[in-house]
């Protein structure tokens, strides 16, 4: 990736990258801006278990899950065989994990309140080969890229690396390896398709003109399929959206009141159990108030 400067009406100025002298420091920016960066909620720095030392432990708490996060600067290790290694001990380990995060953080998770399907092990590095690309493209395969680079002027770019559309299973590949059979069994990466046999002909049509739609108000919008709902980000949570028979509920992640409402056609589910992220509630069964439901969606995008 190329970066430039355009501060000239006429020429642009290419910026010169700056390689990262350790991997610390990679860790040291992304721990320091984990919410940020990916997301996330640190748990806990160099963290080992069963011989193994974690550069950094954090939580999901979109998914209500554990991920795992390493750093590299050389290219020369399998990512699949590490992730899927790491992966392995978690599912294996979970007590000392629900334990590390209630010590560390003070508070009090519970097992059953952790959704372990959804655990994840993410690789950081300057760069990965093709080789590693292709070894991971695998549709649901918990193990995800990130792309980090440096560059003058305190300019830093950070870039997911997506799984291809023809990504294909990974369960065939550990059918007969008992060492992974833990993640065979319990690591489940959720799709769009899944969500489908919770509606009908008519509420997957109604999804997929409210998709467009949402994706058509910025730039770099992001589809994150989750256990119960499909997540829309930009950069942070911005609105889901739950799949039902008769209907579609959506969920704008925002505090109730801080949207300008005047239809009031959200409900306000700050004090009521849902699944969703944010406070505002809508259910639609047409496409009636799509424009209007875009208008209050658009005022969360930063």
């Amino acid at each position: 990736m190329k970066l430039y400067n355009s501060s000239n009406a006429s020429k642009i100025k290419s910026l010169k990258e700056n390689s990262f002298k350790l991997e610390k420091d990679i860790q040291n920016i992304f721990e320091e801006n984990l919410s940020e960066i990916m997301g996330l909620q640190l748990v806990k720095s160099e963290f080992s278990i069963k011989n193994k030392r974690i550069d950094t432990l954090a939580f999901d708490k979109q998914s209500q899950a554990f991920i795992i996060i390493e750093y590299k600067r050389d290219k020369n290790y399998s990512v699949v065989d590490q992730g899927l290694t790491y992966l392995n001990i978690m599912l294996q380990n979970r007590a000392e994990f629900i334990l590390t995060y209630n010590e560390t953080l003070n508070e009090t998770l519970h097992s059953k309140d952790v959704d372990w399907t959804q655990s994840r092990v993410a690789f950081v590095s300057p760069s990965f080969t093709e080789n590693q690309i292709s070894a991971s493209d695998f549709k649901d395969l918990g193990i995800e890229l990130w792309e980090v680079k440096q560059f003058e002027n305190n300019i830093l770019s950070v870039n997911s690396i997506k799984k291809s559309n023809a990504a294909q299973s990974i369960k065939p590949l550990l059918e007969n390896n008992e060492s992974f059979k833990e993640v065979k069994e319990n690591i489940k990466v959720y799709a769009e398709e899944d969500h489908f046999k919770n509606g009908s002909d008519a509420t997957i049509e109604l999804y997929e003109k409210f998709k467009s739609s949402i994706l058509n108000l910025a730039d770099n919008i992001e589809i994150l399929p989750q256990k119960t709902y499909i997540a829309f980000k930009k950069g942070s949570n911005i609105t889901d959206i739950e799949m039902q028979k008769k209907a579609l509920k959506i969920f704008i992640n925002a505090k109730f009141g801080s949207i300008n409402d005047p239809k009031n056609i959200a409900k306000d589910v700050s004090n009521i159990g849902h699944r969703g992220n944010g406070e505002y509630q809508i259910q639609i069964e047409n496409d009636n108030d799509l424009e209007y439901i875009m208008s209050l969606i658009k005022q969360v995008i930063k």
